[in-house]
């Protein structure tokens, strides 16, 4: 089962994105080479072709002429497939914690008494 599907699905794709589809058309060739073959028994097979692909005339059955295969070409479907990474996207809740800090006043910042006192003093003598 898997493998007609996989035929078919293959299939499918080339008949969609290829000229594969004029293959389609191919007992209309068969059947217009029959009916020049009525009527010009002698004509062969390389004659018909060569007739109708390599110089075609505008003839009383140009109307089938344009119908065989490999004569007008269409515009084919173009499928694009992008194969991505695996994308996952995960969320954290981020908790921050501000710390209040209190705004030294000069009466209560101790690192600062006693630097004041002490940086007007004169200079000290050596003693030896």
């Amino acid at each position: 089962m898997k493998k007609l599907l996989s035929f078919l699905l293959i299939a499918l794709y080339l008949l969609s994105t290829t000229e594969l589809y004029q293959l389609a058309k191919m007992p209309l060739l068969v059947q217009h080479y029959i009916e020049h073959k009525q009527l010009s028994p002698e004509m062969p097979l390389m004659a018909f072709i060569n007739a109708h692909y390599a110089h075609p005339a505008n003839d009383k059955d140009a109307g089938t002429d344009q119908k065989l295969p490999f004569v007008m070409h269409a515009k084919t479907l173009s499928l694009v497939f992008i194969v991505q990474n695996k994308c996952s996207l995960t969320f954290q809740r981020v908790i921050v914690y501000h710390h209040a800090q209190k705004i030294p006043f000069s009466d209560e910042d101790v690192s600062l008494k006693g630097f004041t006192d002490s940086a007007w003093e004169p200079p000290r003598g050596f003693s030896v």
